[in-house]
């Protein structure tokens, strides 16, 4: 097993990028966020674990967890919405 910071020797080029991008302080804190933000619904009864849904942010912000700017969605429809959705930066 690779040590922490290391990578696998078969590691591909796609799976050492992502680890990049995922160890990112930015990265972490959209995750934090998005995570209390499915952390809420739940609480609210919204959702449960395994339901198939996600808790998708209106305004594409992961750290904007208002009432208002989030909503309950199938994981399917949310996905497929994000992958063309205008509202997000390409690069």
């Amino acid at each position: 097993m690779a040590r922490k910071g290391q990578f696998k020797a078969n590691a591909t080029a796609d799976s050492i990028r992502q680890r990049e991008y995922n160890s990112k302080a930015s990265s972490k804190k959209d995750r934090a966020s998005r995570n209390a933000a499915r952390s809420e619904a739940m609480k609210a009864g919204k959702v449960r674990k395994g339901d198939g849904k996600d808790v998708d942010h209106r305004d594409s912000n992961p750290r904007n967890n208002k009432k208002s700017n989030t909503q309950v969605i199938s994981a399917s429809k949310n996905r497929a919405m994000n992958q063309y959705d205008p509202r997000r930066k390409r690069k």
